[in-house]
């Protein structure tokens, strides 16, 4: 195990790097943000003095490598636009992205998996096509759509739930989080519900094959024949089948939440890093573009690492070593 995480502690640090460069690369070649800083009435001597304060008038490489240079010591450069450092900016509105992503891959897995494994038993069934066509929508209709939807019900109609922001704070274990309070979870029902929609979807067709393939298999068979109960059946026996299949979808799901949670924290004005990201690529505000991307790559390296090491738990195949690495 110790080998597997050096390996992927490798992996991810050359991964990191490549999607800094990448960054970098593509925020410097979209165009030029002392354009958006300064007034175009400013003069050219204006405009040579503030790219000269921001280190703009350097070559492309010789910025990237004073970046990685300021990078090593944990700074990840100043806003363009406020000044204050990136870092802080991301930190400051990544606790209620992380909020809302959390929330939303727990609706995902407690109302998807049962749902797709209960349509699973019954394929064909009325339930099965119901449960097939909910799946198909949440894969098809767009997310702000929906989210206006849920706005218009919910709140302009029947008035039981807001609509915006992120409700009261409280400090619990020293994490001050909305979800320690009521108020907090009224507040991020809603746009944890629209950005559950599509890993329910993809979680209920998972959950739904694999129990359409178990159901045929002698385990499920001679279990049935024992008289054990369905409910027996659906959290012991056919969940623990396909759980490492569960596990891989959920670790991927839960950087792809916080990456693509922008446009749901938009329609729901939810005070996360979505709006932050949007003005900085307005502005092309690249240390904050790129501090950004960095922090959500990191999330990701941290998911799929955590996924593998489950994977070893779940599989005995892995922990005794017959197995190939599933990854």
């Amino acid at each position: 195990m110790i080998f597997a995480i050096t390996r992927r502690s490798f992996q991810a640090l050359i991964t990191l790097l490549i999607l800094s460069l990448l960054a970098f690369t593509a925020v410097y070649a979209i165009g030029d943000p002392i354009l958006l800083l300064i007034d175009a009435q400013a003069s050219s001597l204006e405009q040579e003095a503030l790219r000269t304060r921001l280190g703009l008038d350097q070559p492309m490489p010789v910025q990237y490598l004073y970046f990685l240079q300021n990078l090593m010591s944990g700074d990840f450069g100043r806003s363009f636009v406020s000044g204050e450092p990136a870092l802080r900016l991301i930190l400051e509105r990544l606790p209620a992205t992380l909020e809302l992503a959390f929330v939303a891959l727990l609706i995902a897995t407690v109302v998807g998996v049962p749902l797709g494994m209960i349509a699973g038993l019954n394929a064909g069934s009325r339930f099965d096509r119901v449960v097939s066509v909910f799946s198909v929508l949440g894969f098809s209709v767009p997310s702000f759509w929906i989210g206006i939807i849920l706005i218009l019900v919910f709140s302009v109609q029947l008035g039981v739930l807001p609509s915006f922001g992120r409700g009261d704070t409280a400090t619990l274990f020293g994490i001050a989080s909305s979800l320690w309070t009521f108020d907090g979870w009224r507040h991020i029902l809603l746009p944890a519900t629209n950005l559950a929609l599509f890993p329910m979807a993809l979680l209920i067709r998972l959950a739904r094959a694999g129990a359409s393939e178990a159901v045929r298999l002698d385990f499920i068979k001679f279990a049935r024949a024992k008289g054990v109960t369905t409910r027996r059946i659906i959290f012991v026996h056919l969940l623990k089948y396909i759980s490492i299949s569960l596990v891989t979808i959920l670790g991927m799901q839960l950087g792809l939440l916080i990456a693509f949670a922008i446009v749901t924290e938009s329609v729901f004005s939810w005070p996360g890093t979505g709006k932050l990201i949007i003005d900085a690529m307005n502005s092309l505000d690249r240390p904050v573009i790129v501090a950004y991307l960095l922090i959500v790559g990191c999330i990701f390296v941290i998911a799929n690492t955590v996924t593998d090491l489950l994977y070893i738990v779940l599989d005995p195949r892995i922990r005794s070593g017959g197995g190939n690495d599933p990854r």
